[in-house]
């Protein structure tokens, strides 16, 4: 099977690999689509911890094609989404139900072989069940949307809230949606990009601002700015060092921050901790899905959460090498690496 892999720090490659089999407890699904990542690129670039060789992809949906022994509940012909995070179940942080911080935490696309090949096999506990007349792309984005769910049910945003989105990718316009399904009133985008501005702003946000316009923080939180004196809660959804320094000085007194965009490992920021003591702002960062794929997958099932307006293209295995290991291009929201997809006709 054709599969997509990351043979070394800066070396991706199309490879025709052995068709995986599922073990004891194990499902072979065939992959309808992956999405790629900003983390794929970080892995790409060594700038997040991985075990090459390895298949990347942890984005993925598909068709069971095959059950292992022991399996129950899963039949061929399921459609699944995979949550890549797989915990032991033993470690202490597992015991107090901290399952993303488990200290052997084994990740599908990252320490074993992922969803960018026709084929992935994945533990059944990974797996959950989707409907048979969803578009086969929409389960591409339940992990990225089960993180943006644990980002925001750290943020504990109430009936009300105002909420600062920073980062108009696909994980700032997930939140987007979920800040308004959670309950806040007043949800603000922040991002250069005006397509992605104007999408936001059809997806639920009641305003969006350009940061390339003049002094964003300013702009926002005086007082006769969008949200005077600053949000009740940040949201920091682009991982850049820029806009994780803008973030608290976003909020409000009291006000709390969310860090869910992922930096490259050894990166540093300044911050100033007299302001975020003198008004007691609450820094939190989001790492990973603990116990939220399953809601992640119910939302897209609905339709709650829209996902068509965040696929920017399809790609095949033969272009996929040059997007993962590439800058994504202007505009782009999230592109799809769909087995089957011919250059130039899809």
């Amino acid at each position: 099977m054709k599969a997509v892999r990351l043979e070394a720090t800066g070396k991706l490659a199309l490879r025709e690999v052995e068709r995986c089999e599922p073990g004891v407890g194990e499902l072979l699904v065939r992959v309808e689509a992956c999405g790629i990542c900003g983390t794929d690129r970080h892995l790409f670039l060594g700038e997040f911890p991985s075990k090459p060789p390895v298949t990347l992809g942890h984005e993925f949906a598909g068709i069971i094609e095959k059950v292992g022994e022991g399996v129950s509940g899963f039949r061929k012909g399921m459609r699944v989404t995979g949550d890549p995070n797989i915990a032991c179940g033993r470690c202490p942080q597992c015991q107090r139900g901290r399952v993303n911080l488990c200290h052997n935490l084994q990740a599908i696309g990252i320490h074993r072989d992922g969803g960018f090949a026709e084929y992935v096999c994945i533990p059944q506990q990974q797996a959950f069940e989707l409907p048979s007349a969803l578009d086969p792309l929409h389960g591409a984005f339940c992990e990225p949307l089960a993180c943006c769910i644990h980002g925001v049910d750290l943020a504990e945003i109430r009936t009300g809230a105002s909420v600062v989105v920073l980062g108009g990718g696909v994980i700032g316009l997930l939140i987007v949606q979920l800040a308004r399904l959670a309950g806040a009133t007043k949800v603000v985008l922040v991002t250069r990009s005006e397509e992605k501005r104007t999408l936001a702003e059809r997806l639920g946000a009641t305003a969006s601002a350009d940061p390339s316009t003049g002094d964003i923080v300013a702009r926002l939180t005086a007082a006769d700015g969008l949200l005077p004196g600053g949000a009740d809660i940040v949201i920091e959804c682009a991982g850049v060092a820029e806009t994780i320094e803008q973030a608290p000085r976003l909020a409000r007194r009291g006000g709390t921050v969310v860090i869910l965009g992922v930096m490259p490992q050894g990166m540093k920021i300044a911050v100033e901790p007299f302001d975020l003591l003198f008004r007691e702002i609450k820094l939190v960062n989001s790492f990973l899905n603990p116990f939220t794929h399953r809601r992640a997958a119910d939302l897209i099932a609905s339709g709650t959460i829209k996902v068509a307006p965040l696929v920017s293209r399809r790609i095949g295995f033969n272009d996929a090498v040059e997007a993962i290991s590439s800058p994504a291009r202007r505009g782009e929201i999230r592109a799809l690496v769909v087995p089957g997809v011919v250059p130039g006709i899809d």
